[in-house]
């Protein structure tokens, strides 16, 4: 099967726009694209959601020069005309492979994606809306779990909690929304029953601040627990921080609440 390309707008930016062509710039005289090449073409001919095409640099070399090719072998993941990822090199084919399933766009990312997308913009519901068929093909997706975690924290933090529990995750960026689920998970349950928050001066201005949590008053709970940070910081164990913290990783960044908010908080720190 020859996967040589004929012309390169056509074989590669128009075919892109229905399935991602892989593009390995190449030519005779390079060993390592001698290498390289038949792992590519093994992987070509197993694939149904890809395709493959080969540009020899010498004959192409127009192509390879718009597209910043240097140094050969040079592939590059084009999906819908635009180059979405790329490497220089030889790759075994294990890695390849895991490359591949990294920047191969699929059903699944996109929906992860755009759930991402949402809970930045405070639309918890449409998140969990593209969320809940990722986990139903795969239920121990773990960021699937983390994200719906969040998309749940305040509409059922005990589903949202279990969630947050059960996924195994190493970014530092999903480790602090599961660690922000639990901790909301833990005032709310608070705020069902305060009794057991020390006796002092702040009291009552933490459990107003837990009111408004269970009421997803979101503004009126961070005044409060702002004004815990600045009068009593070590009050249930630096809670009141850790609530602000929490609050302005589960709304997101983009969410109006934490705008206001995250100015005077700072300032409060210190």
């Amino acid at each position: 099967m020859s996967y040589e390309v004929n012309d390169f707008e056509t074989d590669v930016l128009d075919a892109s726009a229905d399935a991602p062509v892989l593009v390995d710039f190449w030519a005779p005289w390079c060993g390592p694209c001698q290498q390289l090449s038949p792992v590519l073409e093994s992987l070509a001919e197993a694939a149904d959601d890809w395709t493959l095409v080969k540009v020899n640099v010498d004959e192409n070399s127009s192509a390879a020069q718009e597209y910043g090719v240097r140094g050969i072998p040079a592939v590059k993941l084009f999906v819908d005309g635009d180059v979405e990822a790329e490497f220089a090199g030889v790759k075994p084919k294990p890695q390849l492979e895991s490359w591949l399933d990294e920047h191969l766009p699929s059903e699944e990312k996109n929906r992860l994606e755009e759930a991402r997308e949402a809970l930045e913009s405070g639309n918890h519901a449409d998140a969990e809306h593209l969320l809940w068929p990722v986990l139903e093909d795969t239920p121990d997706h773990d960021e699937a779990q983390v994200l719906m975690a969040r998309a749940l924290a305040f509409k059922d933090p005990t589903r949202a909690q279990v969630l947050a529990q059960e996924a195994k995750v190493a970014d530092p960026t999903l480790r602090q929304t599961r660690d922000s689920v639990e901790a909301i998970a833990r005032l709310l349950e608070l705020a069902e029953d305060p009794s057991a928050l020390p006796e002092n001066g702040v009291k009552d201005t933490y459990v107003t601040a837990l009111d408004a949590l269970a009421d997803q008053d979101f503004g009126a709970a961070l005044e409060r627990f702002i004004d815990v940070v600045r009068t009593d910081r070590d009050y249930d164990d630096d809670g009141a921080r850790k609530a602000c913290i929490a609050l302005f990783t589960l709304l997101g960044e983009q969410h109006p609440i934490p705008q206001e908010h995250r100015r005077t908080f700072d300032m409060a720190l210190y």
